[in-house]
């Protein structure tokens, strides 16, 4: 087999509305049986993903939190690639009044239009710190850690290579992960920047999207 892994973001690819369907749970679970490994590349801190998908230890590996925290379900063991958000940092943040604030292991995320004063405080700070951007999502994170610094860490652990990943994704901050992958795949319903650099774009959205291409990884090895 040539490729041995699929490496999926989860909300607008796997997920719609937050939640994976049926159809799309099942072609992941006939990718299991077929010995290939599954590996999920989301902006989301754990909490939220233990919330919405009750499927997480089908995982061999989550890339959580943008790149910043690799979770093993297997042995439930969490592993940091980054520093926490400084202090003074969240304080800045709260003090000019910056909403729906989220603060995880490493990340830190609100939304747009707050980029601005984000930068801003980061600036102000001094901090090594960088803004990602995820369609009207905005998080921040160490600099130089982003989906494919996580998923090449994951994968050196899991000892595969990226030219045996399929991987999935619809939004900007997917781009990084998709172009180490051997098969980027771009969702039907994916940003136009991201269908322009992806190998494939199919012809379901989201799940849909990922079951079909699992469904012809399984029948035919991709032949492209």
């Amino acid at each position: 087999m040539r490729y041995l892994a699929i490496a999926s973001d989860y909300d607008g690819t796997l997920a719609t509305k937050g939640q994976v369907s049926k159809t799309t749970l099942a072609a992941l679970q006939r990718l299991r049986e077929s010995g290939r490994k599954l590996i999920l590349v989301t902006g989301r801190r754990l909490d939220e993903l233990f919330q919405v998908l009750p499927q997480v230890d089908w995982f061999d590996c989550v890339v959580a939190e943008n790149g910043a925290l690799l979770y093993w379900p297997r042995t439930r063991e969490e592993q940091l690639l980054g520093d926490r958000p400084p202090a003074a940092f969240i304080q800045a943040l709260q003090e000019r009044q910056v909403d729906s604030l989220a603060v995880g292991r490493v990340i830190v995320a609100t939304w747009k239009p707050y980029e601005t004063t984000v930068l801003e405080i980061i600036k102000d700070l001094g901090l090594e710190l960088q803004i990602i951007f995820n369609k009207e999502a905005v998080m921040v994170l160490p600099s130089g850690l982003n989906k494919a610094t996580g998923l090449k860490a994951a994968l050196e652990r899991m000892e595969l290579s990226p030219q045996n990943v399929v991987g999935f994704g619809d939004a900007e901050n997917d781009l990084a992960f998709l172009n180490i992958c051997a098969l980027s795949v771009a969702v039907a319903n994916a940003l136009p920047m991201v269908k322009e650099q992806a190998d494939w774009v199919t012809q379901g959205s989201r799940g849909d999207g990922v079951a079909e291409v699992i469904d012809q990884l399984l029948t035919s090895e991709l032949s492209i």
